[in-house]
């Protein structure tokens, strides 16, 4: 079997923990020290959690799309994909070496999508976007860490709780989809969701396009 080579390393923010960029042959991956975060082979629930969102869009002119978390840019791609030219996408990611490891090494998996004249990166936390901008997004697109329940980073549960949620709806536009990407299901935030004021609808998605892998779990909340 060929080894994984180590291609690059970076501290996360605020933490003392790192993310490792690795290759096997045509194979990517980004993981912490304990966790696969993401790979290359296995992106359809990441391309659903796009496509899944953007379908609710279609009669909308002029849309504004906020992306949370670039990882290997496969969301952003599948969004890019389903969204007209008069569509403008912002991706927030907080580690400045991701967006550099796309740039150099990951662009051409998903279609090189940081090229398109529609996106710009805004190299901040997520959190700090959303609370930057009120009543600005048409759809907030959440593919950060693995979900609810944080593995890189515990600020992540910002996103997650009652005032995180708050901000999220206070960002969206009327009728707004916040769409959440996990590894697993949480019942117990999908009644968060329905306290904050969201119609929830909870989506099982497979890991691969092919309908494989292990089970994902998607978010669609829309603003009441």
């Amino acid at each position: 079997m060929i080894p994984w080579e180590t291609i690059d390393q970076a501290k996360v923010p605020g933490l003392d923990s790192y993310l490792t960029l690795r290759k096997r042959d045509t194979e990517y991956s980004i993981r912490t020290i304990e966790t696969e975060l993401m790979n290359s082979r296995v992106h359809g629930s990441e391309d659903s959690l796009a496509e899944l969102t953007c379908k609710r869009l279609k009669n909308r002119p002029d849309c504004n799309i906020l992306i949370g978390g670039l990882g290997m840019g496969f969301t952003l791609a599948a969004a890019l994909k389903q969204s007209g030219p008069d569509t403008r996408i912002i991706v927030s990611e907080l580690i400045p070496a991701v967006v550099i490891w796309n740039r150099r090494y990951l662009g051409h998996l998903a279609g090189h999508p940081l090229d398109d004249a529609r996106v710009f990166v805004k190299t901040e936390d997520v959190i700090q976007t959303i609370s930057d901008r009120p009543a600005a997004w048409d759809a907030i697109l959440l593919d950060v860490d693995n979900g609810p329940e944080g593995l890189t980073q515990k600020a992540n549960d910002r996103l997650y709780s009652l005032a995180g949620l708050k901000k999220s709806r206070q960002a969206l536009k009327d009728k707004g989809i916040l769409a959440i990407w996990s590894s697993k299901n949480d019942p117990a935030f999908t009644r968060r969701l329905k306290q904050s004021r969201f119609n929830v609808q909870t989506v099982g998605v497979r890991a691969r396009k092919s309908g494989k892998g292990g089970r994902h779990t998607i978010w669609l909340a829309q603003k009441t």
